[in-house]
């Protein structure tokens, strides 16, 4: 669980940064054949959260004036943030 929130930490930072684009990170890590092994093998509600959230990035893009496709893509990325921040307290509480 905690390597998948640092590997999700990261993606964030580079989705944040310009790095990536969101249908990068879709291509890459937030695919259906990947959120149904995450789903499958890690079995948490927060976990599923992620990969939805992050399923989600590239259609802000187009449905939205960009403008605001920027302001709720930042805000989804915050919410995926803290999703696994969660992931982290957890496993610390659980050790």
């Amino acid at each position: 669980m905690a390597i998948f929130a640092l590997l999700n930490l990261g993606i964030l930072d580079s989705l944040a940064s310009g790095l990536m684009s969101a249908s990068d990170a879709v291509r890459t890590f937030f695919h259906a054949e990947n959120c149904l092994f995450v789903h499958q093998q890690l079995h948490n509600r927060n976990v599923d959260a992620i990969m939805s959230h992050g399923v989600q990035l590239p259609d802000l893009f187009d449905i939205l004036p960009s403008e605001e496709a920027q302001r709720e893509f930042q805000h989804e990325l915050a919410k995926m943030r803290t999703l696994c921040l969660m992931l982290l307290e957890e496993k610390e509480l659980a050790v």
